[in-house]
C-alpha cells in the first residue's frame, strides 16, 4: 500500500507531501487545478519515461518519492529479496529527473534502472484509465486474474514444475537423438583420433621434460666443453687453480696465526671456502659424465616433440593438454557406445512427464472454462450499472498450438461498449473512460483474487452522471473495502462515497503559479462536495445535499456490495 507520496517541482508542483490511507480516497478540485499531476508523478516513479518538460519552471530537476508498505506484498517482496533489495516491510522508491532529461533512479536507496522500477511498479500499483502500467491490457495478467479467480494458484505452480521436468527431459533426449544421428561418423572420428593418440602416448607432463631435454641435447658440447674448464679452473693437481690458491692460503695463514690468534677466523673462512670448492667440483664433474652427446637419441626426442606439437595444432590445443583430450575423448566414445540405452530410458522418462503434464492441464483447463463462462457473466452485468447498457464482457480462452508452462490455453479479454458492437480485445478499448469502467467492474468483482492492492482510477467517470455516477461510486467505496484506491473524479457522487477525500487546487501569486493537495476534514469535504454539486456559490441546500450524501455513503449498508 502507498502510504506516503512527496513531489518537489514537478509541472507546477512546487513542494508537496502527503498521507495516503486504505480505503478509498477521491481526488478532486476545479477543472485544470491539476487532479491528475498525483497520478503522472506516480506514473513517472514507477518507471514512466522521463522528460524534462515536466520540471517546474525554473527548478534545475524534478524529484518524486513514495514509501510503500509491503505488508500485503508478497510478489513485490520477493522481488526485492531476489535482488538483494529487501528493507523490512517498507519499501522506499525515488526518482530524480534532471533538466537534461536523465533520471537517477533509487529503491531502497540503492540506484537502479528505469526498467526495475518498471518491473517493480507492476507488483505495487495499476493505473486505470491510462495504459501505463495497467496489468488488465496484458494478455498474462488477464490469465493470471482468471486462474486467481478461479482459485487455480496451486494447479498453476504444479503444472509449471511438471511442465519444466518434461520439458527438461525432452530436450536431453532432443540432443542425445541429434548425437545418435551423427553417431556412426562422431565414433569413426574419436576412434581415428584416439588411435593416433593411442600412438604418441604421451604421458602428462611429459612435453615438458622432452622440452628440457632437447635444449640440454642440442647444447651438450658446449657444456662439455664448458664444464671440463671450470673443473680443470676449481680443483685439477695445480697450484694455480681454485683449490690450489686457497691450499696454498690456508699454509701460509697458519704461520701468521702462530703469531696472531685473531686471523684464527680467517682461517675457518678460508677452509669452509676450500670444502665448497670442492663439493662444486664433486658435482660438476659427475654432471659432465653424465653428458650426453648421443646425436641419435636428440633425433628421438626432436622427432617425439614434432610429433606431439603436430597432433597438438591439428586438435587447436597445447601439446601438454593432449593428454586430458584424450581422456575427454574416451569419455565422450564410452557415452556414445552406451548411449542406445539411455536414449530409450529418457524416452520413458519424457513420456512419463508428459502424461504427469496433461493429468494436471486437463483439470486446469476445465476450471478456467467454468470460470471464464462465470466470470463474463458478472462483469457483463456489472457493466450495465456503470453506464454502458448492452456492454458485454467475454474471456476468450484460445488453445495453444504447443502446450505451455502455463497451461494449454491463453486467456483473453473482450468487450463490447455498446450495443451491435463487435466484441474486442480490452487493450483495443479506444476510450479511456470506457476503459476504466470496464476494468473497474472486473477488479470489484475479482477483488478477492487480486494481487495488486494500491488501485489508481483517473476520471473512471468520464461521460457518465446521476445514477450512474453513484453505481460508480459505490463500486469504487466496495473496492476499497479490501483495497487502496486513489479515484481522480469530478462528480460529487462518486466523491462522496469515498472514505477520504484530497483536494488539489491552482494558486498564483501573479509571478508564480503552484499547485497545492490537502487532505479535507469533514466540514471542508461537504464544502467541496457542495461546490462540486453548485459550483462556486454555496447555498444551504447544496451543503445540506452534500451532507447528505456523505452521510448516507458512510452508513450505508450497501457497502461491499456490487
Amino acid at each position: 500500500m502507498l502510504t506516503q507520496l512527496r513531489i518537489r517541482d514537478f509541472a507546477i508542483v512546487g513542494e508537496l507531501e502527503l498521507e495516503l490511507a486504505a480505503g478509498m480516497t477521491a481526488v478532486t478540485g476545479e477543472t485544470g487545478a491539476g487532479k491528475s499531476i498525483l497520478v503522472d508523478a506516480i506514473g513517472l516513479l514507477l518507471g514512466g519515461r522521463a522528460d524534462s518538460s515536466t520540471i517546474r519552471h525554473g527548478a534545475e530537476r524534478a524529484d518524486i518519492s513514495a514509501v510503500f508498505d509491503l505488508d500485503a506484498l508478497p510478489a513485490a517482496r520477493t522481488w526485492l529479496t531476489e535482488r538483494d533489495l529487501d528493507s523490512n516491510q517498507e519499501c522506499h522508491l525515488r526518482r530524480v529527473v534532471a533538466r537534461n532529461g536523465r533520471s537517477r533512479n533509487y529503491i531502497n536507496g540503492v540506484p537502479q534502472p528505469a526498467q526495475a522500477l518498471r518491473e517493480l511498479g507492476e507488483r505495487l500499483v495499476d493505473i486505470h484509465g491510462q495504459h501505463e502500467h495497467q496489468s488488465l491490457l496484458r494478455r498474462e495478467a488477464q490469465r493470471q486474474l482468471l486462474d486467481d479467480y478461479a482459485g487455480n494458484q496451486t494447479l498453476v505452480m504444479d503444472l509449471a514444475e511438471r511442465y519444466r521436468s518434461w520439458s527438461r527431459l525432452r530436450q536431453e533426449w532432443r540432443d542425445l537423438r541429434q548425437a545418435s544421428n551423427e553417431r556412426d561418423a562422431r565414433l569413426n572420428i574419436l576412434r581415428y583420433h584416439l588411435r593416433e593418440l593411442a600412438a604418441l602416448n604421451l604421458a602428462e607432463g611429459e612435453v615438458v621434460e622432452l622440452e628440457s631435454e632437447q635444449k640440454r641435447l642440442a647444447h651438450a658440447s658446449q657444456l662439455l666443453e664448458t664444464g671440463q674448464c671450470l673443473l680443470a679452473w676449481l680443483n685439477e693437481n695445480d697450484e694455480n687453480t681454485v683449490a690450489g690458491r686457497l691450499h696454498q692460503s690456508l699454509r701460509e695463514l697458519d704461520v701468521l696465526n702462530r703469531l696472531d690468534a685473531r686471523l684464527t677466523p680467517v682461517g675457518e673462512l678460508l677452509n669452509a671456502a676450500l670444502i665448497q670448492v670442492q663439493e662444486a667440483s664433486s658435482e660438476l664433474r659427475s654432471y659432465v659424465q653424465t653428458l650426453d652427446l648421443d646425436p641419435g637419441h636428440l633425433a628421438q626426442v626432436d622427432q617425439r616433440l614434432t610429433a606431439a606439437y603436430q597432433l597438438a595444432r591439428k586438435h587447436r590445443v597445447d601439446a601438454g593438454e593432449l593428454p586430458a583430450l584424450r581422456a575427454r575423448f574416451e569419455a565422450e566414445l564410452d557415452g556414445l557406445e552406451h548411449s542406445e540405452t539411455r536414449l530409450d530410458e529418457l524416452q520413458q522418462a519424457a513420456k512419463t512427464a508428459r502424461a504427469a503434464y496433461q493429468a494436471c492441464a486437463g483439470p486446469l483447463s476445465e476450471r478456467r472454462t467454468a470460470a471464464a463462462r462465470e466470470l463474463s457473466e458478472r462483469v457483463s452485468q456489472a457493466l450495465a450499472g456503470l453506464g454502458m447498457p448492452g456492454g458485454h464482457f467475454s474471456i476468450a480462452l484460445e488453445r495453444l498450438e504447443k502446450p505451455a508452462a502455463g497451461g494449454l490455453e491463453t486467456a483473453e479479454f473482450l468487450v463490447s461498449a455498446n450495443p451491435g458492437q463487435p466484441l474486442r480485445p480490452l487493450s483495443k478499448v479506444a476510450s479511456g473512460g470506457e476503459l476504466s469502467r470496464i476494468s473497474l467492474a472486473i477488479q470489484v468483482i475479482a477483488a478477492r483474487a487480486a494481487r495488486i492492492p494500491t488501485l489508481i482510477f483517473d476520471e473512471v467517470d468520464t461521460g457518465i452522471g446521476g445514477g450512474v455516477a453513484e453505481v460508480v461510486g459505490r463500486q469504487l467505496r466496495t473496492l476499497g473495502s479490501n483495497r487502496q484506491v486513489l479515484c481522480v473524479t469530478h462528480l460529487p457522487q462518486v466523491a462522496a462515497q469515498a472514505h477520504q477525500q484530497l483536494k488539489v487546487e491552482k494558486r498564483t501569486d501573479g509571478e508564480t503559479t503552484h499547485t497545492g493537495v490537502q487532505m479535507l476534514e469533514t466540514g471542508e469535504r461537504i464544502a467541496e462536495i457542495a461546490r462540486m454539486l453548485g459550483g462556486l456559490e454555496l447555498t444551504a441546500n447544496t451543503l445540506a445535499h452534500a451532507q447528505e450524501m456523505v452521510e448516507k455513503a458512510a452508513l450505508s449498508a450497501r457497502d461491499g456490495e456490487l
